[in-house]
Order: structure tokens, then C-alpha cells, then sequence
């Protein structure tokens, strides 16, 4: 399994006690402290699709489960490649993307270099929660102030002239998002759309405060079987082991 969202944790303490399946938690190593795994874990790169291949391949792994972020499009990419080339059945599992409720402030965007231009002229304090990646390219807009949330402390955010950095591991309670948002002063968020309960709140939060959410839109998902329900996943599963 291609782990490192709350659905790959999910399943995996389902497979943990599932007889008759050997499971693996891969992880890129993005985290420098990720959570236990209650089953077998490597960490780090496969050296692209053909090094995927290979470990699948030597492993005699016979079924790929993709439950990476949403936007690891390379690495939902190079699975679907390494699969077919290894002859290993593949599935991906993933959640369904966020759509505006009444009340919802959105402007979406393709690409984190529109969202940086989506902030404005104006000096305004932004809650910048779309991940660790991409926070060079809010240097672009010094005139901003920046609230960073991060497991770890992200590379690229000493490029920011005005931020403060909260380390934490969520999820995050609504009234814990609301409380931050307050505190701090924020006046906007920018969030990639990841879908999903675990990091819903802040968009909640937003609409309640009546902030404004620069959203950044999905990649184009990769061209495979795609599941959103764990039942449903460990039914794929099932079916795999009975074709065996």
C-alpha cells in the first residue's frame, strides 16, 4: 500500500488482523516523524516507476493499493505504470474532492502560482494550509503576512519576509480551526481541495468566520479502478485473493 493519508492509516489497521493478507506500508519519507503503522513499513523513493517495477516485482508483490495524497500525481503515475509492468493488479483509494456549501467564499485555482496572485495587492494575514510544498512561491507576495502549520518544518519557508510556523499534527477540531483562525487574524486561507473529514474543519471554519478560501484544484487523477469506502476496498481485496 502507498501510503501517507488517513485512508492509508485506515486500512492499514484493517489488513493489521486480516488473515491471509501480507501487507506493506510504503511511505516517501515527506514526514520526519510519521505516525506508528501497525504493519510492516519502508519509507523513502523506489527510483521512479521502473525502481516500483522492480520491488514489486522481487517482493512478488501481487496487488497495489494507491492511498496517496491527491495531489502525488507523480507518484499515482509511476503506480500505474510500475503495476503494468510488473503484472500487479492495481486500485486506488481515495477520497471524493470538497464542494462550496451555501456560505462558501471560494476562488479556485490550477496551480499554487495563481493562488499567490488570488491574495491581492493589499497586505492581508494568510492561513497558508495547502501542505509544505510550494511555500517559496508565496515570497512572490511579501506584503502578506503568513500563518505556516506543518508536521515538520517545511523547506522553502525562510523565503517568507513575515510568517509564524505552528508545528502540529492534526486532524483539528472545528472549534480548535475557529480558535487559531481568531487568534491569529486571519483574513484568508489557502488550502489545496484534498476532500475528504481529516482536514475539513478550516474550510468550515472559513465559512463560519465568513473568510475567503483560495482552493487549489486537483491534478488530473490517474486512469485506474478508484474506490472512496474502505468496505469497499477491503472488498477488492477479497476478490483479488479469490483469483489467486
Amino acid at each position: 500500500m502507498l501510503g501517507g493519508t488517513s485512508e492509508a492509516s485506515a486500512l492499514a489497521r484493517r489488513l493489521a488482523n486480516e488473515p491471509g493478507v501480507a501487507a506493506t506500508l510504503s511511505l516517501a519519507g515527506a514526514t520526519a516523524r510519521p505516525a506508528p503503522a501497525p504493519i510492516p513499513r519502508r519509507i523513502g523513493g523506489f527510483g521512479g516507476p521502473e525502481g516500483l517495477a522492480a520491488y514489486l516485482k522481487a517482493e512478488r508483490i501481487q496487488a497495489v493499493i494507491d492511498a496517496t495524497h491527491p495531489f502525488a500525481a507523480r507518484m499515482s503515475a509511476n503506480a500505474l505504470t510500475a503495476c503494468g509492468a510488473a503484472g500487479a493488479a492495481l486500485v486506488v483509494f481515495t477520497r471524493g474532492p470538497w464542494t462550496p456549501l451555501p456560505g462558501d467564499c471560494w476562488t479556485e485555482v490550477a496551480a499554487m502560482g495563481e493562488a499567490v496572485a488570488a491574495l491581492g495587492s493589499a497586505p492581508r494575514i494568510v492561513f497558508l494550509s495547502q501542505g509544505r510544498l510550494g511555500l517559496a512561491a508565496f515570497a512572490q507576495a511579501p506584503q502578506h503576512r503568513y500563518l505556516v502549520r506543518a508536521i515538520d518544518p517545511p523547506a522553502g519557508i525562510e523565503a517568507l519576509p513575515e510568517h509564524k510556523l505552528v508545528l502540529a499534527r492534526g486532524p483539528f477540531a472545528l472549534e480548535e480551526e475557529v480558535a487559531l483562525m481568531r487568534e491569529e487574524g486571519i483574513e484568508i486561507v489557502v488550502a489545496k481541495n484534498s476532500g475528504g473529514q481529516a482536514t475539513y474543519p478550516k474550510i468550515e471554519a472559513a465559512r463560519r468566520l465568513g473568510l475567503p478560501v483560495v482552493l487549489v484544484k486537483r491534478p488530473k487523477p490517474p486512469e485506474a479502478e478508484t474506490l472512496f469506502e474502505l468496505d469497499a476496498v477491503l472488498a477488492w481485496i477479497a476478490a483479488r485473493r479469490g483469483e489467486l
